[in-house]
């Protein structure tokens, strides 16, 4: 008996396609009708060479692709520094009311006052978490939020009139943007080493300083997953000199009901909406960067921000825009990512100041236990204790193997791989985020994996070389991929499909 190809999802949209098939369910029209201009339309629209699909056949395609994807709600998704962690179902539901996705940036604010209070809410609810005098909205990225800082703080001492601070101070454990962004606004960078112990070297920061230095960005706990232990060093240091410092907020999932960075002198700093409070990060956004500043900065933040208004003849207060006094202006046409805040303020009211502190703990306890399952297996880059994340080295003693193979061999055992070779300061790095929403369960399997890989890796190296095995395609030549980009169909399965016609 033949073989029943039944998997047409497997199939393009072309090769699925057959002439008169279709579906013309459109909805009504809900907006005024118009002619289009002449010169807009097609002339020849017996050639378009669009397939002919039902509505079922373009569901099934799609949904199958949709299963493809690797995503948070189907695995464990360790990327280290991007706090891949679930993204509570009542915070898209709550994204989702009516008043919030139906509303315009353009309404007058007494239409929209719902909006302003959680607005509102949200600066003030991360001005406490941050211990900042002051927290915009407006960055909607973290990288967005660096160069916002770097923009007020380059505004602030024009105002002084020390326009020969010019260099800014970059750990080798920063994240990666802060170089880009350092350049965007103007700023010269130095690079400043990490000690043995994955610290800021403090002698190398102390020869680095003087009256050139506007400020260091600084993140922490830093790419190696390590919390600067001479922080407050760090800080007066530079404050001695006359700058400033950006704390980078990224890794806040570590810290946030824990420690107040504000309170350790940090000057400026953005939270990653989009990982620290549970919106979806990945697949290009939408992403959120507010910023928090302390009483030297604040009044450059970017606007609009939102004021409460109290009126002893109204017994409910309301909210206003407003901008600060010496803001450095907009860094959006709007408000920012509004339905991000929305999710934001769903995680945080849910959770409470409480929660958010388990959470951190949470998080800092998982990194830490998947660490020691792992020490002995593959090298740790320090060994020390992490927050919420570590690094480990893909590399195993006798073998040949090396990070990138250990990161497509998860995959067969189904697991997304951790971010390799980034922080640039460790060989073959494999860094680790648990986040603190994976349960023991989930923890212990993906341990189990890498020591079956590191066995493998030993007895069987070609299987980790030719991995991934089990994936709808195999190994991919990446660096082609990202220079060939191919982003449309094959133009011959379009030609023989208006032969078909």
């Amino acid at each position: 008996m033949p073989e029943i190809d039944n998997r047409n999802s497997e199939k393009t949209v072309y090769e699925l396609s057959a002439v008169g098939r279709g579906t013309n369910l459109m909805p009504e029209c809900d907006v005024p009708k118009t002619e289009l201009p002449g010169v807009l339309l097609r002339k020849d629209t017996e050639t378009i060479g669009l397939p002919g699909l039902s509505e079922l056949d373009v569901v099934r395609h799609f949904v199958h692709l949709s299963q493809r994807n690797f995503s948070i709600d189907g695995g464990f998704y360790p990327l280290g520094s991007c706090t891949m962690k679930y993204n509570p179902k009542i915070s898209e539901t709550c994204a989702r009311f009516e008043g919030f996705a139906q509303s315009h940036p353009l309404q007058p604010d007494e239409t929209v006052q719902g909006n302003l209070k959680l607005m509102y809410d949200l600066q003030e609810w991360l001005k406490e978490i941050g211990g900042f005098a002051a927290v915009s909205l407006q960055p909607t990225a973290g990288a967005q939020g660096e160069l916002t800082a770097l923009l007020m703080m380059r505004a602030f001492f024009r105002n002084c009139g020390e326009t020969g601070r010019t260099q800014i101070l970059i750990p080798d454990s920063a994240h990666g943007t802060n170089p880009a962004s350092t350049t965007m606004a103007g700023f010269e960078s130095l690079e400043i080493p990490s000690d043995k112990h994955g610290n800021l070297d403090l002698a190398a920061l102390n020869a680095a300083c003087d009256d050139t230095v506007a400020g260091l960005m600084l993140t922490n706990p830093n790419t190696l997953g390590l919390f600067e232990r001479d922080i407050e060093t760090i800080v007066r240091c530079v404050h001695d000199c006359g700058g400033l410092v950006y704390g980078d907020g990224a890794n806040m999932n570590a810290l946030a009901g824990v420690v107040r960075p504000g309170d350790l002198g940090i000057d400026v700093m953005h939270y990653n909406l989009h990982k620290t409070f549970g919106t979806p990060h990945g697949g290009g956004g939408p992403g959120s960067g507010p910023l928090g500043a302390g009483d030297k900065l604040a009044a450059y933040l970017p606007g609009p921000m939102v004021r409460r208004i109290d009126n002893a003849e109204k017994p409910d207060p309301g909210y206003m825009l407003f901008t600060p006094e010496k803001t450095i202006g907009r860094m959006n046409s709007y408000f920012g990512s509004f339905g991000v805040f929305v999710r934001a303020y769903a995680y945080i009211l849910q959770h409470g100041a409480e929660g958010l502190k388990q959470n951190a703990l949470h998080a800092v306890l998982n990194a830490n236990y998947l660490r020691e399952k792992l020490r002995g297996i593959y090298p740790l880059s320090h060994d020390r204790t992490c927050m919420h994340e570590f690094v480990l080295q893909g590399k195993i003693d006798g073998s040949s193997v090396r990070a990138v193979d250990i990161s497509k061999r998860l995959l067969d055992y189904g697991f997304h791989p951790p971010t390799i070779y980034f922080p640039l300061i460790v060989p073959e790095a494999l860094m680790i985020e648990p986040t603190e929403t994976e349960s023991k369960q989930t923890l212990d399997a993906f341990a189990d994996a890498m020591k079956a890989i590191a066995l493998e890796a030993v007895d069987h190296s070609e299987t980790l070389h030719s991995a991934p095995h089990t994936t709808p395609v195999g190994r991919l030549d990446e660096v082609r991929a990202a220079r060939q980009l191919k982003l449309r169909e094959d133009d011959r399965k379009v030609k023989d499909n208006l032969n078909k016609a």
